[in-house]
């Protein structure tokens, strides 16, 4: 049995599967939002542990344990930097060697994005393309290619889609800089653009309300889908927003690389599914050169699991 590991913004996922890629055990649990990254560490670990319980195994019992992460993965030297959507990351952290510690268990790092684009190409519903494009929807906005059956990885940091300027001095990124795709439809910065509105421009909104009566301190993807059900404008207008940013940055990937498919997935991706989707696929025609002839659009088929599934595919190595 091998491990796999999704650390997102707002959750850790965790598995433990066999040898065909079915899951026998699964957790999941809130992302710290202090400690920085060994308390994010000691987290992953628990979570795992508990995934490897429900397997009916020890995590040293495991072939090893794959980690999808935002930020510098460096697998050779076991280390993740600058993950800038978990908290307090702004340094390099020996990632792997505090698993590999508590865990007994050999360990290999992914990018997040990047280990789950593997599985859903393999997988999931990118399986019947040769090139691919993941748009990874969440925290942030992350992306993965698959050209000619292969992962493509430039210089180590192809696929950063999120970073694709959608509007010449726009608004400000987390990254420093202005316009990025990520600034208008990241979970992130879509949560600091509603509070802005609320406490600068006295905006009505039920998000935060949800939020609190939840027991949340971030606004998850289930809170804005539930905002959405009840009507609220405000966190309608900014995932108007979100998608006419998504149907902008996702077209002109698409102009550069003319890929078969495009598979959404990220929480908010999958927790929005195959309505919002099809907005997205409606909001990247105006901007397709070739669109007489535009990719598949896809929803990610592996849902949640596809990131820790990906992880759990690096440990096969």
């Amino acid at each position: 049995m091998r491990g796999g590991i999704d650390l997102g913004g707002t959750k850790i996922e965790a598995i433990v599967v066999d040898d065909d890629n079915q899951v026998r055990g699964s957790a999941r649990e809130p992302t710290p939002t202090d400690g920085g990254p060994a308390g994010v560490a000691a987290q992953m670990a628990k979570v795992l542990q508990e995934a490897a319980e429900a397997a009916g195994v020890g995590p040293g019992d495991l072939a090893g344990v794959g980690v999808g992460s935002p930020g510098d993965v460096n697998d050779e030297e076991g280390t993740v930097g600058n993950a800038g959507n978990l908290p307090d990351w702004s340094g390099t952290f020996e990632l792997a060697k505090s698993l590999r510690d508590a865990l007994g268990c050999p360990i290999h790092l992914g990018n997040d994005v990047q280990v789950a684009t593997r599985a859903e190409a393999k997988l999931g519903a990118g399986a019947d393309f040769r090139s691919l494009i993941m748009v990874a929807w969440g925290t942030g906005i992350g992306g993965g290619i698959i050209l000619d059956g292969q992962p493509w990885i430039g210089r180590g940091a192809a696929g950063e889609i999120g970073h694709t300027v959608v509007k010449a001095g726009g608004a400000h990124c987390q990254c420093g800089r202005r316009g990025c795709l990520e600034a208008y439809a990241g979970r992130g910065s879509m949560e600091a653009r509603a509070r802005r509105e609320v406490d600068q421009e006295g905006a009505q909104t039920d998000l935060f309300k949800i939020m609190e009566h939840r027991g949340r301190t971030r606004l998850t993807s289930s809170i804005w889908a539930h905002a959405l059900e009840r009507g609220d404008h405000l966190a309608h207008e900014l995932i108007d927003r979100a998608v006419c940013a998504l149907g902008v940055g996702i077209a002109s990937a698409i102009n550069l690389l003319d890929v078969e498919a495009v598979i959404i997935g990220g929480g908010l991706g999958v927790r929005f599914g195959e309505p919002m989707v099809e907005r997205i696929e409606v909001a990247m025609k105006p901007h397709l050169f070739n669109d007489f002839r535009p990719p598949a659009v896809r929803v990610a088929g592996l849902g949640d699991l596809g990131g820790a599934m990906g992880a759990a595919l690096l440990a096969t190595r």
